[in-house]
Parts: C-alpha cells; sequence; structure tokens
C-alpha cells in the first residue's frame, strides 16, 4: 500500500514538473528557428556585408527564410519556410510566428540555387495585411534590395519608397534572385506544432508574452536585440 502511495507521489510531482518546464527543443520548427539564428548571425558577423544597423533599428518586422530552394529548366520556381518576428511599441520583439515563401517565373533557365533570405519590415500596414492572407512581395507591398554595410545609407529614395528591403546569402551557383511576385503566408501548422496549441492564432504569438514556447525563443530574442536597437518607429 505505502509503495503504491508513494509511486502516485513521484507520478504527479513528474507530471507537475514537466508542465512548468519550457516545451522541448525536438522538432523540426525548432531546428528551423535554431537555422534562422545561425543565418542572422552570419550575415551580421561581417559589417561591410551585414544589415546597416540604422535598417534594422527602425524595422518593424523580420522575416528569416533559410536554405529558399529555387530550381528551374524554362519554368522556375522556389519555395521555403522560415520565421517571422515583428516588434511591440516598447521595441520588443515578439515570439516568431512560421511563415513559408513560395513563387515562380518563367524564362529560359536553367539551374538550381539555395539562398538563405531575410525581409527587413518598415511598416506595421505591410505587417498587418501579410496576416491577414497570403501576401505578395512586390504587389501587396513594395519591396526593394537592401543595403549592406555598416556605411551603407538606409534612407535611399529606394529605401523611402519600398515598404520591405530583402538580403540573400546564396549557396549555389543559379544566377540571379527576384523576390517580386513571390508569396510570403503565415504557416498555421507549423505554428500549431511549436506551441502545441491547435488554431492558435498569429496576432496572439505576436502579442501575448505569457504564450509557452521552447527555449530556443529566448536565444533568438537575445541574438535580436544584440543587433537591434529598443527603438521602434511607428
Amino acid at each position: 500500500m505505502k509503495s503504491r502511495l508513494s509511486l502516485t507521489i513521484v507520478v504527479i510531482l513528474t507530471v507537475m514538473l514537466l508542465k512548468s518546464v519550457p516545451l522541448e527543443a525536438t522538432s523540426k520548427e525548432v531546428a528551423k528557428v535554431n537555422d534562422a539564428i545561425e543565418v542572422l548571425e552570419e550575415i551580421m558577423a561581417i559589417p561591410e556585408k551585414g544589415i546597416p544597423p540604422a535598417l534594422l533599428n527602425n524595422a518593424q518586422g523580420i522575416a528569416i527564410i533559410p536554405g529558399v530552394i529555387k530550381v528551374g529548366f524554362v519554368i522556375g520556381g522556389r519555395h521555403g519556410s522560415g520565421i517571422m518576428v515583428v516588434r511591440d511599441k516598447e521595441g520588443e520583439w515578439s515570439n516568431p510566428s512560421f511563415v513559408t515563401l513560395t513563387g515562380g517565373s518563367i524564362g529560359w533557365q536553367v539551374g538550381a540555387q539555395s539562398a538563405d533570405i531575410i525581409l527587413v519590415f518598415r511598416s506595421k500596414r505591410s505587417i498587418n495585411n501579410m496576416m491577414k492572407s497570403k501576401f505578395t512581395l512586390g504587389g501587396d507591398a513594395s519591396i526593394a534590395a537592401g543595403p549592406v554595410g555598416r556605411q551603407a545609407e538606409a534612407g535611399t529614395d529606394v529605401q523611402l519608397k519600398a515598404e520591405i528591403v530583402s538580403y540573400s546569402r546564396s549557396r549555389g551557383l543559379f544566377a540571379g534572385l527576384s523576390l517580386e511576385g513571390t508569396s510570403l503566408q503565415i504557416d498555421d501548422d507549423a505554428d500549431a506544432a511549436f506551441y502545441e496549441r491547435e488554431a492558435i492564432q498569429t496576432s496572439d504569438i505576436f502579442t501575448n508574452k505569457e504564450i509557452k514556447s521552447p527555449i530556443v525563443v529566448k536565444r533568438l530574442k537575445e541574438v535580436l536585440k544584440k543587433y537591434t536597437s529598443n527603438k521602434s518607429k511607428e
């Protein structure tokens, strides 16, 4: 009798302990967050080729899509998945929501390319529109290639007009990368798996600071904080 009681107590305590511990980093979504962290760290590690600090300091949101694959033979296409974070009014970064990047093109092209892509959102409007439905870069929001390096001017005419600026790190041999006409969409299934909550809303992910998340999110926010200030423009 005593042994059964002791076993029951151990089981109850174990369950309570597990509930108090952040979600474990075991899923493919967690691996994707780690990949995104690595991409940002590696790009920013080379100041002369990184994203200008002024641009990041004023960013309203950032999407990081590691390993976007583009393949083509006459008709080309690209696809990748990654994460997106946004800033609140205090300039703090949100939990990540998962996104997919999908697009295609027609023309004489042969080859394959893998590229890490970073999108810097400069307005709340473009973020809000992207959260509502499938979002077309260059259609629903203007996009331009971003400047690089510490000395680059983030306030050129092109950047002032563009709601989103894009960066890529190519690893393949396929020449040319354009994001015009590419769609960016929230990956609801990945969000549900990552946070272990069915039908979780993107707005909740971006605004609820009490939401439980895997411990990798803490590292992501630390890296973002390292490369951005807490100042944010509406």
